[in-house]
């Protein structure tokens, strides 16, 4: 049975209408779905709710797509169920907006049985009302059942996520398809935030830069998107997308969500200041937070689990920009933790591409809770890759080159044995200067990577990396033969851009 076939084709269509459906309850307010999602609520000291779902991470290992999987018998009875479970489950409906450009703004309609409301809740916090559109992408989560499995149908614009209650599927069933819908159009979606920064330049002209910032989950994404690099006016610096968004042929970067942020806790009142404040505001939606009976909130206790989360809004960001999308994408940043990597290096279009394909990262509690803290590669850091993975990087290389976009690869970690740490402060300021130009650049021979021969306000000499680590010389070379091993799996990645490892 062929996703494009005869008996897929029409499967959206199987859906009730939500206006005439006597099961279906359409597009309640945020405060009815905060009313329906009461019974599962602890309400904070700050008069946010909290909850706590069973299932407490992505399920990536069940998920499974009609374009790089064979879809058997079994997985088409799955899409049955959640479809089927529409016509008689007492349903919540509600339909948002992804993405305000206007070759990259889908229509959203997703289907929770009342009794998860705050699943509901929670999504449509993320996104905006569709003011009636007609629906693009449509998901149907149905916690309750007896397996946990997840189905995309890409073609159809369909996700069934079955037997979990974790808010994230919800959310990234929408941005995985919203990625899909990018690349067929000749663009590239990306597990990314986006910012932009305006500042002086060696000149003292004031200079706009578009920056984007690829991670997964974890290690800083969110903090330096966020973060305003202590600039004063006239200067700035404004996030404009925080999770997911769509690098499209004419170098604009369409945004994804213009509601809210989905960000982790654990950590946040340390060097997180502004996320903080908006994780604290009465608007938040907290999940699986450590939240006393009496509403006291533990943001650094993994009480149910390292991957605590919460839903914050735009509004509540200084630092967030009143758009979501970038005019031009100048400048894009590769997060690793490895400690291999100078805090930071500029990289040509070649080893940009390499740098995509590698997503070299630590995975997280967001990923795989048994793995967390293990070194990992992730294809474009993006775990919502539909199609050939290969063929992702050879989009990446066109674009970025043809675009004449900079690409940098930025450590976020340490040197080393951990013997020199990175922090927030060192990144924020390499960025800033980088954003302004006045970074000076050489190639490093021992390195094979182009280095910072000065950074203002920052002595550059203490992070060279083969200072803080023995027998420098071999782990490169071993790093160098593993990261070529790893490439060559991809047969559709071209020849040029795996004879660039780095």
């Amino acid at each position: 049975m062929s996703e494009t076939g005869a008996e897929s084709r029409p499967l959206v269509r199987r859906l009730p209408d939500p206006t005439t459906a006597s099961n279906v309850r359409y597009d309640p307010s945020l405060a009815e779905l905060r009313e329906f999602a009461a019974p599962e609520e602890t309400t904070t000291e700050f008069g946010s709710a909290s909850y706590v779902s069973e299932v407490r991470s992505r399920s990536a290992d069940r998920t499974k797509n009609a374009v790089d999987d064979e879809f058997d018998d079994r997985d088409h009875e799955l899409i049955d169920v959640a479809v089927d479970s529409t016509d008689d489950t007492e349903l919540l409906c509600v339909d948002r907006r992804m993405g305000r450009h206007p070759e990259a703004s889908f229509c959203c309609r997703l289907f929770v049985p009342v009794e998860h409301a705050r699943i509901a809740y929670a999504w449509a916090t993320l996104f905006e009302p569709a003011d009636g559109q007609d629906p693009d992408l449509y998901t149907v989560q149905l916690p309750d059942h007896d397996e946990t499995a997840i189905r995309v149908l890409p073609d159809d614009g369909f996700t069934a996520v079955l037997g979990s209650d974790y808010i994230g599927e919800a959310k990234k069933s929408f941005l995985r398809l919203f990625m899909y819908r990018i690349k067929q159009q000749g663009g590239l979606g990306l597990h990314a935030g986006s910012k932009r920064v305006r500042v002086r330049d060696d000149d003292g002209e004031l200079r706009t830069v578009g920056q984007v910032f690829m991670g997964l989950s974890a290690t800083g994404k969110s903090t330096l998107t966020s973060h305003g690099c202590w600039l004063e006016e006239p200067e700035d610096a404004t996030m404009v997308q925080d999770d997911v968004c769509g690098l499209l042929p004419d170098g604009s970067v369409a945004g994804s969500e213009g509601g809210g942020l989905f960000i982790k806790t654990i950590g946040l009142d340390d060097e997180q200041p502004e996320l903080y404040e908006a994780a604290t505001d009465e608007s938040a939606i907290l999940e699986n937070v450590a939240v006393d009976d009496d509403g006291t909130v533990n943001f650094d206790e993994d009480r149910y689990t390292s991957n605590s989360r919460a839903i914050i809004r735009r509004d509540d960001l200084e630092s967030a920009a009143s758009e979501i999308d970038l005019d031009r994408l100048d400048q894009v940043f590769f997060i690793t933790r490895n400690p291999l990597m100078p805090p930071i290096a500029k990289l040509d279009a070649a080893q940009a591409a390499v740098a995509f394909m590698l997503g070299e990262s630590i995975e997280t509690s967001a990923g795989d809770p048994s793995r967390a803290g293990e070194s990992i590669r992730v294809v474009g850091t993006n775990p919502f890759i539909i199609g050939s993975e290969g063929e992702e990087g050879n989009a990446f290389h066109d674009l970025v080159d043809a675009l004449e976009v900079d690409c940098y690869v930025i450590n976020t970690g340490y040197l080393g044995e951990e013997s020199k740490d990175i922090g927030v402060a060192e990144s924020v300021t390499i960025l800033t200067e980088v954003a302004r130009g006045t970074v000076e650049w050489t190639d490093d021979e021992r390195m094979g990577l182009t280095i910072p021969r000065s950074v203002p306000g920052l002595d550059v000499d203490d992070y060279y990396v083969p200072d803080h680590v023995d027998d420098y010389d071999a782990a490169l070379a071993e790093l160098r033969a593993d990261r070529r091993d790893y490439l060559e799996r991809f047969d559709d990645l071209r020849e040029e851009l795996t004879d660039a490892v780095y």
